[in-house]
């Protein structure tokens, strides 16, 4: 409550209706984030579409 309502300024109904990941994107907008979070390269969705290919069985209506 002391980051949402203190140091972020947050009304309370705003900071309690926060879901966990919404307070660390905002805490991370207000004190930068950690650099874990990358973007997915293409070479990591090449990857990932030969692992989890699409069924040609399913056809979209």
């Amino acid at each position: 409550m002391e980051l949402g309502l203190g140091v972020l300024g947050m009304m309370p109904a705003a900071f309690w209706s926060l879901t966990p990941r919404e307070l660390q994107a905002a805490l991370a907008g207000k004190f930068g984030g950690n650099g874990e979070a990358t973007a997915l390269t293409r070479g990591d969705l090449d990857t990932l579409m030969k692992r989890f290919p699409d069924e040609s069985s399913v056809r979209c209506r």
